[in-house]
């Protein structure tokens, strides 16, 4: 990792996330990362709200990884996205059956998808290492189509649903169960790359 971080002339940027959703938003900022999985256990205590649990989320993955870096000039983008309904979270659907269940749930009404984003960072100023965090959440609402069985059954029979977060991509065949969306369609995929990329500057990072 240091020699990457040298030759590139800029402390080494990491996306901590196995996401190829996220991976490929992270390439529109034009500049060289990797990326490394998290090992943080996603369990998620009581006393987080349902509102604040993907920014929670987003920070244990990017800390996991921030540790594994001590000694070097890095920044870690870490990241989570939860489907909320009713103030229930809808994560990834364990099974096909419990996909049904959710696009049942969210046939026919808005909902909202949180993307919880957390950057921290390490980096030398007059040759003193200092580190720095921000965190952040963007919020984007989606309605979906009335969907009836068949629509719902076929759609889980692809297989996109098993590993997204309220058992839909929207980047996907999932773009035809929805109406429309307020806010940023890339929240939605699972990553505010523009937002990002603006925190990112806002920080010299």
């Amino acid at each position: 990792m240091a020699d990457y971080n040298q030759e590139q002339g800029k402390r080494l940027l990491i996306l901590a996330s196995a996401s190829p959703r996220r991976r490929e938003l992270m390439q529109r900022l034009l500049r060289p990362f990797v990326t490394e999985v998290s090992d943080a256990v996603e369990t998620v205590p009581s006393e987080i709200a349902p509102a604040d649990t993907a920014e929670y989320l987003s920070g244990i993955k990017a800390e996991e990884v921030f540790r594994k870096h001590p000694d070097e000039e890095v920044v870690v983008i870490g990241s989570d996205t939860i489907v909320l309904l009713d103030g229930v979270i809808f994560g990834k659907p364990k099974d096909a059956g419990d996909a049904k269940r959710m696009l049942r749930a969210l046939s026919g009404r808005t909902h909202e998808v949180r993307t919880g984003v957390t950057i921290l960072w390490r980096k030398n100023i007059d040759s003193h290492p200092t580190e720095g965090s921000l965190h952040f959440t963007s919020s984007t609402g989606v309605s979906f189509y009335e969907l009836d069985d068949d629509e719902i059954d076929a759609y889980v029979a692809t297989g996109e649903p098993m590993d997204k977060a309220g058992a839909y991509g929207i980047q996907e065949e999932g773009a035809l169960l929805v109406e429309k969306i307020n806010g940023d369609y890339y929240t939605v995929m699972g990553f505010p790359i523009a937002e990002v990329n603006r925190r990112l500057r806002q920080y010299e990072l």
